[in-house]
This record gives C-alpha cells, structure tokens and sequence, in this order.
C-alpha cells in the first residue's frame, strides 16, 4: 500500500506544486514546506452524500474522490493529516443536516458534499446559522457537485465554497457548443425536478433562443428525482416529437436508466448532457451504439489534459479502480491544504480568507480561480464526446473500449457569470 501512495504522491508533485496552488501572492508556498518541527494537525472531513438508494453509485464515487486525496495529500506533507468521515445523507435535505450533525460532533472541521442542490441549499443554511452560534466550533463546506446557481447568488454563504461549475455555467458553454452545430433543428428537454433541473430547463430554454432562435423545443418536461424506473414512456415521447437532440441534467440513476430505455428503444438523437460520465453512464451509452453523439459538459475528462495530469490519472485508477468523474474534488483537496498550510491552522475563521484568494492551475489545465466576492471557482471548460478509442487516447471509461474524446474548449474568462451575491462576512 506504501507503495502505491508513494507513486501517487509522485503523480502529484509531476502535476502541481510548481503550479497546483498560489494564494495571496504566496506562490512560492508550497504543499512541500513543512515547518520542521510542526506538530501534525489531524483535520477531519465529513463526506456527506448519498450512499444508499439510486444515487449510491455516484456518491460512492465522490467519497473514493476525496479519500484518495485525502491518501495522497498525508504522504506529501506532515503538517495536516486528513482524515474523511463518510455519511449518507439519501440525498435527503433532513437526512443531511443530521449527518452535518454527526459530523461536527465526530470533530469534522469541513463539511464536504455534491450530490444534490436541495440537499446543499439546506447545508449552506445550517453552516452559516451553526457558525454564527459556535464560534469556537466553525466548519468549511466545500461543495464540489450541486451547482444550483442560487448557491452562489441569493444563498450565497462566507462559508461556502463552491469548487463546481454552476449549472448556468455549464449550460452557457454547451449552448455555445450546440450553436455552432447546424445539424441541430429539434431539441427535447427532460430534468430531474428539483431546483437543479429546473435552472437547466430554464437557462437550456433562454440561452437556445438567444444563440439559435431557428431550433424548436419538441418538448420540455421533468421527472421526480431519482424514483423513477423505468425511462421507456419518456423515450417514446421523445421518438414521437422528432426530437434530433436532447439536452439533459439528469446525474446517477435517472440518467443511466434514460439512456438504457434509449437504447433498447433504439433512439437515434444525439444528448447533450452534464453528467454522462458519472458511475455506469459509459456503460448506458456504450450500449446506445450513438459513438460521439453523447457530449457532456465538465471542467476536464480522462484524455482531456497535460502529460502530468494523465499520469495523475492513471495513479488514481490503480488504486481507485474507477476513473476520475470529479477533477474538481483533486482541486478543492488542494486548494484546501495551501489554505490551511499559508493560515497556518485548519481553524475555519482562519482558513476561509485564504481559500477565497485560491488561485491554481486546475486539474486539466487552463486558469483557475476562487471569486472572493461570491465563492465561485471558476476554471476552463470542456466539452467531450464519446466513441471509440483512437490514437492518443490513454483511457477508456468501465471497461467498454469507449473513451471520452474533447470536442470544444472554453476559456475560464468566457465562462465568467454575474452574481448577485451580497456576502456577509463575519465581523
């Protein structure tokens, strides 16, 4: 085991600490520079997402995420040592509030969870209000998957962090994917309904219309949030509007049994989605036969990315045994350590103010940075197809020959959005 930490604490050092991290014009402090006689700090973090029910897979996935970072990070540095609580909040709000709970009362410092922005709505609230009440017992939350942009606006929180794209984010560089693809005439919508889908729908619906007024909306409906089974009377509805694409939000189970109906259904339409590449996705549209007609939005893919970050890669999926669907969960881990490292302490009120100027080089390159005003990370976007492999692509994805193949790149200084956050800061 010391052996596999130790080469991938190599793949690490081969990816970042000339670059992974500078905050507030300390570049030069690095992951590296320990204090000599430091005493080690354990900092324990609470994974709070689903690892039950329809969302388990996805879940599971995020927790090998961060305990692999957490792996990573203890072999490269004396100074924190990482420690990931695990608990399964059902994607429930309540059921997340009381992993909070447990969490903080296990001494978990950083609070960390994704998967689902009704659950992160309710999380944002219970960290600002048990911050206020316990100053001596304040947490970071680091979310790294719900990308409700509500999060980052209206419900934005000091100590939120939100290391994810929000979903205007996203659907602004897809749509300007889409728009220069003249084979699209006939759009179907279909989400997940809760807050998420509905900003997907929403912004799908106004940012086609702004870019290509010529595309039609066939249809625009949503699903109740991962209960349902079966897929086939949405796809028959979708084989009837004439639909040649479908844009779709939908993440773990709804969309791996939407695609699973489409292909048994046999639907020839392309879809554009955000999350096709989550736990059992590859699969599910390996068996649609629709080879680089599936195109998902994120912020880098397997074969997206330098030299240094694949073999990064492949580190993590020897001793994973799945590939990476969250690169941002290896910036936020990061970004986090310097925080602490230039703070000097994992103390919340100490390290917030650090990670909010986190500048880093991301995962799979380009720029990346923390906006002080609302906490949103924003970093270069890129849109990948998947298909067969071909020369040049290191990995294919669960086993199925398939691989993800970029197919558009968006600059982080085109995927900048307003806020209208209003930050309360602590006095």
């Amino acid at each position: 085991m010391r052996e596999a930490l130790r080469g991938a604490a190599v793949a690490v050092s081969l990816w970042g600490p000339s670059a992974i991290l500078a905050l507030g014009g300390a570049a030069a402090t690095l992951a590296l520079s320990v204090p000599a006689l430091a005493q080690q700090e354990t900092v324990k973090i609470a994974f709070i997402d689903p690892l039950s029910g329809g969302g388990a897979p996805t879940g599971e996935a995020g927790l090998r995420h961060f305990q692999y970072m957490a792996e990573v990070l203890n072999a490269r540095q004396k100074q924190f040592r990482f420690e990931v609580l695990a608990y399964d909040n059902k994607v429930n709000p309540q059921e997340t509030l009381i992993a909070a709970q447990k969490g903080i009362d296990a001494g978990a410092r950083v609070l960390v969870q994704g998967n689902g922005s009704s659950a992160a709505a309710a999380l944002t609230d219970f960290v600002a209000k048990h911050n206020e009440r316990n100053p001596n017992r304040q947490v970071i939350y680091i979310n790294y998957s719900a990308v409700d942009p509500s999060l980052t606006n209206e419900k934005c929180n000091y100590w939120h962090f939100r290391f994810d794209a929000n979903s205007d984010i996203k659907m602004e560089a897809l749509t300007n994917f889409m728009k220069a693809r003249p084979e699209i005439r006939r759009v179907y919508l279909i989400n997940q309904d809760y807050s998420f889908g509905q900003s997907v729908r929403s912004q799908a619906r106004a940012m086609l219309k702004a870019k290509r007024p010529d595309i039609e909306i066939v249809g625009d409906e949503v699903t109740p949030l991962q209960k349902v089974n079966d897929f086939a009377p949405y796809v028959a509805k979708i084989k009837a509007s004439g639909a040649d694409s479908v844009i779709t939000g939908n993440w773990a189970q709804d969309f791996n049994l939407l695609l699973k109906a489409a292909a048994e259904a046999g639907l020839q339409a392309s879809f554009y989605t955000y999350y096709a590449g989550g736990t059992g996705g590859p699969t599910v549209v390996r068996q649609t036969g629709l080879a680089h007609r599936v195109f998902q939005v994120t912020q880098g893919a397997a074969n997206v990315g330098d030299a240094a970050s694949q073999d990064f890669e492949t580190a993590f999926r020897a001793r994973t045994g799945i590939g990476s669907t969250y690169p941002r969960a290896f910036n936020a881990m990061n970004a986090l350590l310097t925080a602490m490292q230039e703070a000097g302490s994992s103390e919340a009120r100490k390290v917030a103010p650090k990670l909010e100027q986190a500048r880093l080089k991301p995962y799979s390159g380009g720029e990346g940075y923390m906006r002080p005003d609302d906490h949103q990370y924003f970093q270069t976007m890129f849109v990948s197809s998947f298909g067969p492999m071909e020369p040049g692509m290191r990995f294919d994805e669960e086993g199925t020959g398939w691989g993800w193949k970029m197919a558009g790149r968006v600059e982080t200084k085109d995927t900048l959005v307003p806020t209208t956050c209003r930050m309360d800061r602590p006095s």
